[in-house]
């Protein structure tokens, strides 16, 4: 009886080590970022970013992180929206939330800066914009402000 045993307890273990590994194996698979040529540009309150090609980027799943000289605002813009703290309302394109929501070759986002968001936007400032799309680095672009 013992061989049985044996036998019965090494195809159970077996078993449930496939089912670990399926497991493991089935689970949620990496999301790849969507790869494509951004480019910003800053004026004394506006941000632009022109999609100049590669992947449409759904701006639901984007996460944009906004910093000027080095130091993050205050306020990040929420995407889309309409109006947030910090932000002039009325964005423009997929930025906007009453608009489509992917950004596509030869499309242009836009949003504002408050001035009580701090830090400001002025010339000769230099911004940067991190963007992720489901927490995966999509890019990072720096601009000058430019004096509107």
């Amino acid at each position: 009886m013992a061989p049985v045993a044996g036998v019965l307890l090494i195809a159970i273990t077996v078993v449930l080590a496939g089912g670990v590994a399926a497991a493991a194996l089935d689970g949620p698979s990496a999301t790849v970022p969507p790869s494509a040529v951004l480019s910003l540009s800053a004026t004394d309150d506006r941000i632009a970013i022109d999609h100049r090609g590669g992947d449409p980027i759904d701006v639901s799943a984007v996460t944009i992180r906004v910093s000027i000289d080095g130091e993050p605002l205050d306020e990040q813009p929420p995407l889309p929206f309409f109006s947030a703290a910090g932000f002039h309302p009325g964005p423009t394109g997929p930025f906007n939330a009453a608009g489509d929501d992917t950004l596509r070759v030869g499309e242009t986002a836009t949003f504002r800066v408050a001035d009580t968001n701090d830090p400001t936007l002025e010339p000769g400032r230099t911004v940067t914009v991190d963007i992720t799309a489901d927490g995966q680095p999509v890019a990072s672009l720096e601009a000058s402000v430019e004096a509107g």
